[in-house]
């Protein structure tokens, strides 16, 4: 399979590159000019230097398949309105544009489930037919540009699936983030200072996302302009302070965990857990509920 890449040197996409490339399929990657990946390949795609707003007619019109991965605000700049709706809204609206126009049919598009929002602590698991109530520029952004392409599927009759990640973990994930923070303090024999804790989570293990990314994009049962929706998580929900109890026993570490040592977010959503193992057609509706595992 030739598979069209957004998003290819960051923390999912470089992961993405690893399984794909191992497995035999041909990579086209997008990436900007002097990025690396988060990890070491044993083997390179076909690079792409540029921007999503670049023509690649040729290129796409060549491929069987698009992943898009990229985005802004996963991480740094999550509430920077202008540059998340500029990136995941118009610009990637534009690549997909593009892609229709190569005669590509066949999409997996990466969300998030920070779409959700407040939603989610009303919900035990979180069904993808959950109101969207986003708590930032990134999740707001993430569920206007889920809507345009669903909308796109629908009327140019596309096979696609939009999923929509619970909490990804792994090696080449941004310093900044919870994981990265512990093994740091693990591996350097310091305390881990946190918060309380309390926020109830669905962790899951980066090498199995990619896996389930490159599992839809050769799924058979993706009809024609009835486009899915589906989360991706492990259905074992845990606070993050038995997560980092669980990891820091893992990597024997010797330092102090220190719960309240922080602050919590004023935006903090306290609970993120999703309904796994089921799909959903758009429009929503019970009848339209599949289950693909």
């Amino acid at each position: 399979m030739r598979i069209f890449l957004t998003g290819g040197t960051g923390f999912i996409g470089s992961h993405f590159l690893q399984h794909a490339l191992a497995n035999g399929h041909d990579v086209f990657a997008l990436r900007r000019p002097g990025s690396a990946t988060r990890i070491p390949l044993l083997r390179q795609p076909h690079w792409l230097d540029g921007a999503l707003t670049d023509d690649w007619g040729d290129i796409l019109s060549d491929c069987d398949s698009f992943l898009h991965l990229a985005s802004s605000g996963v991480v740094l700049n999550s509430n920077n309105w202008i540059e998340c709706f500029q990136i995941n809204v118009m610009d990637s609206l534009q690549l997909l544009q593009q892609s229709i126009s190569a005669g590509l049919k066949r999409f997996v598009i990466v969300g998030s489930c920070f779409e959700y929002g407040h939603s989610g602590e009303r919900y035990a698991a979180i069904p993808v037919s959950a109101p969207l109530e986003p708590t930032t520029a990134y999740g707001a952004s993430k569920a206007a540009a889920t809507m345009a392409a669903l909308a796109l599927a629908s009327e140019y009759q596309l096979n696609m699936v939009v999923v929509r990640p619970f909490h990804v973990y792994g090696d080449g994930e941004a310093s900044q983030r919870f994981w990265p923070t512990l093994v740091s303090a693990a591996m350097s024999g310091n305390d881990l200072r946190m918060t309380s804790g309390s926020q109830v989570r669905d962790f899951q293990p980066v090498t199995d996302v990619v896996q389930q990314l490159l599992s839809w994009l050769q799924n058979s049962q993706l009809k024609p302009g009835k486009p899915v929706l589906v989360n991706l998580g492990t259905g074992r929900p845990q606070s993050l302070l038995d997560f980092a109890r669980q990891e820091w026993e893992r990597l024997g570490a010797k330092g102090e965990i220190l719960p309240g040592a922080l602050e919590h977010r004023h935006d903090e959503v306290w609970r993120y857990v999703p309904m796994v193992g089921t799909s959903i057609h758009v429009p929503f509706s019970p009848a339209n509920c599949n289950d693909y595992t």
